[in-house]
């Protein structure tokens, strides 16, 4: 099974922030009411991409902060479109964490869902084939139900919705299966839906010390348009990247 990018073993480059640091910062004071936080990374123009991925605008703080906020998360979840284009297997968190969670009361490795309407995802695919736990796929009624009986086979089919996926549903469903916390790392528009549903209470942001120009998209796509205030939690520095915490204000 392959380590993802955010758990990576020894980096050639190292963060320049503390693990414990980042810990205390990102804790949840809360772990019983179900929460939604979204983690993106982005260049200063706003870019949500270099080059077509998102992986190429972070660095070893950034993938720091990504291990941290998996760690502290019940689960970790992705739109389909993401795991085809990043290449998402397992999320397998590294020993130091899994000691952590373990310390807390926590299982070993948060589970992974994704995102799917069409369910053009392969049982073979390393999202599930590399699965630390058991995965678990999000779709609606509607979609073909042979699909849902062939991931079946290896993850949990949640159908919440009718006709498309119904986001506050699914994120009441997690929280019914024990996994209140959920971290989403994308894409864009699986941002935007969640936006929709109102159902996102905060915004990590990695804000990388580059300008990309060209034709890359946003951290948000397909949302309307609407003033939705959110508040600062924290700032941190690590060198030139900062490590951005908001919270939707109430």
């Amino acid at each position: 099974m392959t380590e993802t990018p955010g758990d990576a073993p020894e980096q050639a480059e190292a963060p320049r922030v503390d693990r414990e640091r980042l810990l205390e910062a990102y804790a949840f004071a809360d772990r019983t009411t179900p929460r939604v936080r979204m983690n993106f990374v982005s260049s200063l123009d706003g870019a949500v991409t270099i080059e077509g991925r998102s992986g190429g605008l972070g660095d070893a703080s950034d993938r720091l902060a990504m291990g941290v906020m998996r760690t502290l998360a019940d689960l970790v979840l992705v739109g389909a479109g993401t795991v085809r284009v990043e290449g998402y297997g397992g999320v397998r968190l590294r020993p130091e964490n899994v000691a952590w969670r373990r310390e807390h009361g926590l299982a070993d490795q948060p589970r992974l869902a994704v995102v799917s309407s069409a369910l053009e995802l392969q049982p073979q695919h390393p999202f599930f084939a590399e699965a630390t736990t058991r995965p678990i796929v999000v779709t609606h009624a509607a979609s073909d139900p042979e699909r849902r009986k062939a991931l079946a086979a290896v993850a949990d089919v949640f159908v919440c919705g009718d006709v498309a996926v119904d986001l506050g549903a699914a994120v009441d469903a997690f929280a019914a299966a024990g996994v209140p916390q959920v971290l989403c790392e994308g894409g864009p528009h699986l941002f935007g839906s969640l936006l929709e549903a109102d159902r996102v209470d905060e915004l990590c942001l990695s804000l990388s010390p580059t300008i990309v120009a060209g034709d890359a998209g946003r951290i948000v796509r397909g949302a309307p348009e609407l003033d939705r205030p959110m508040r600062l939690v924290h700032a941190i520095p690590a060198g030139d990247l900062l490590l951005l915490r908001y919270e939707r204000a109430r």
